[in-house]
């Protein structure tokens, strides 16, 4: 998703004129069965709050926006300072910020475990690293942002479930990053894939991850794409 590889948008709409993810390429992500966390999040009652970074934040949005009991999925950058947490410095690729997005949910509805191997199941490949499907640079790792100790307990113990689980051909390079502040992206990336349904990238990308999500966690899936 870097300026020079992203896809042409209107400016009328969106003020830019390069946005958005990288062009279309012609080879499929794979999507893999993640197995059923053994370590059950136990967060108790009321909404709560995770970060998860997957590649491009579209896609992130787009398939927990799809999920049972989240209630907000907001794209933005994780892992640098306020100063570059903008679009066209993240693409820079030297920030420190991720693409990644917050997602608020009911723990009684969907587990912070199930969060996680939705994630890795149909959004992200773990084995990879600093990219995620046509995109390149470490804006794009895969990463676990726990924002309190039963998260990180979690997320721990399910990449290290994942390394043991032979699902995967290649090592888990996914890691856990502490978590410092989450900048909301701009206006004109939040609820993308629902506001441009017929643009390349979401085509060829993400709308295959949502559809995914429905077939392997129906019990999940949730047609209605909840908005910011």
């Amino acid at each position: 998703m870097s300026i020079l590889q992203r896809a042409l948008l209107p400016i009328a709409a969106f003020g830019l004129v390069l946005s958005g993810c990288q062009q279309p390429a012609s080879a499929a992500e794979n999507v893999v069965l993640a197995p059923a966390a053994k370590q059950f999040a136990n967060e108790g009652s009321g909404l709560k709050t995770a970060i998860f970074a997957g590649g491009c934040f579209w896609g992130v949005e787009a398939v927990f926006s799809h999920v049972k009991g989240v209630t907000s999925a907001v794209s933005g950058y994780h892992g640098g300072n306020a100063a570059t947490a903008t679009y066209e410095q993240t693409n820079s690729g030297v920030t420190g910020h991720a693409e990644a997005v917050r997602v608020t949910y009911d723990p009684k509805v969907v587990r912070y475990d199930q969060l996680v191997r939705i994630l890795f199941s149909v959004v992200a490949d773990p084995t990879l690293r600093n990219r995620q499907g046509p995109d390149r640079g470490s804006q794009y790792r895969a990463a676990l942002v726990p924002v309190n100790a039963e998260q990180r307990k979690v997320a721990t113990a399910y990449l290290a479930q994942m390394e043991q689980s032979g699902r995967w051909d290649r090592p888990i390079v996914t890691k856990v990053e502490s978590y410092r502040k989450f900048y909301k992206a701009e206006d004109y990336h939040q609820d993308f894939a629902l506001k441009n349904p017929r643009h390349g990238y979401i085509v060829r990308w993400d709308k295959p991850k949502v559809a995914a999500l429905k077939r392997l966690y129906p019990q999940h899936y949730r047609a209605n794409f909840v908005r910011n």
